[in-house]
């Protein structure tokens, strides 16, 4: 069975050219069932190098490019996001917190209806600090949930706020989970994911700029989270869940914590150990997009 994107905007049709403004792409430009209809996997990050560095990484797993191979920048055109892709595999970063993946989003999702793809699995590889799980634990998202830790994302549209349901596909967290007890390399758990605003205030830090609360405070709110279910925070799978639920796309969130924060707010991490987190997602979703394909 095809499942194809569905886009819940009928004004586009009566466009005669659909400009992807923040990917320097457009319709009357490209043709995209030529360069992205064989697309059936996309992994979304926030760094361009770290999506660089995955499409890399997959291209040799799965066998389609040569080691030291460059990978073009398919958003050449613009510095706002960059694109890789090899094979049925798309890369694009999408920059940080939830104003910076939603731009994204609407232009991926329109890509990926005008190239007529089909039965799209899109998956958000990233890192995220840790509520009750030691430094380098991956965590697969089972719903993002506000900073209150209701599973939902709340937008002002038109004046008035409008509520979407952030609940992601469960079978395919269950497809992952199975995924990384067979590479067998490092903890996994399925989790609640908090989405938050911002870095500092909105995650509880004591070492931001402005904190107008104590540590008791700040200790106790991340007790709740965790009693409620949160075993990450991070700063775009709400609008993430959101977005994919309304477009019929098939999505998982898979983030590595950086930190306890339970235990502290800073990164202190050596460089070394940080870029050998980073890579566990990639390890996990790259496994899972091979077995997808039977290269396993």
């Amino acid at each position: 069975r095809e499942n194809f994107i569905c886009l819940c905007n009928p004004h586009l049709e009566k466009m005669k050219e659909d400009i992807l403004y923040h990917f320097a792409l457009g319709t009357g430009t490209h043709d995209f069932p030529a360069l992205f209809g064989d697309v059936k996997f996309v992994c979304v990050g926030g760094s361009p190098s770290r999506m660089k560095a995955f499409i890399a990484y997959i291209a040799e797993e799965l066998g389609l490019g040569s080691p030291g191979c460059d990978y073009p920048n398919i958003c050449a055109g613009t510095d706002r996001y960059a694109m890789y892709k090899v094979g049925p595999v798309l890369s694009v970063s999408h920059g940080m917190g939830i104003p910076s993946i939603s731009i994204m989003l609407h232009e991926l999702i329109k890509l990926l209806y005008h190239a007529k793809c089909s039965n799209i699995t899109i998956i958000r590889i990233g890192t995220s600090g840790g509520i009750g799980l030691e430094p380098g634990s991956v965590v697969i998202t089972r719903q993002s949930v506000d900073a209150t830790f209701k599973p939902q994302f709340e937008q002002v549209i038109l004046g008035k706020t409008v509520i979407r349901s952030t609940n992601l596909d469960e079978q395919l967290a269950q497809e992952l989970m199975q995924c990384s007890k067979e590479i067998n390399q490092f903890n996994t758990v399925i989790g609640n994911t908090m989405c938050t605003l911002d870095f500092y205030e909105g995650q509880g830090r004591l070492d931001g700029a402005i904190c107008l609360y104590n540590e008791e405070e700040k200790m106790l709110y991340l007790k709740e989270a965790y009693d409620s279910g949160v075993r990450n925070i991070e700063m775009e799978s709400s609008v993430f869940a959101a977005m994919c639920n309304l477009s019929g796309v098939k999505a998982a969130v898979v983030c590595v914590n950086l930190l306890n924060r339970l235990e502290e707010d800073q990164i202190s991490s050596s460089h070394d150990v940080l870029v050998e987190y980073q890579q566990r997602p990639q390890k996990l979703v790259g496994y899972f997009i091979k077995k997808s394909l039977g290269k396993v």
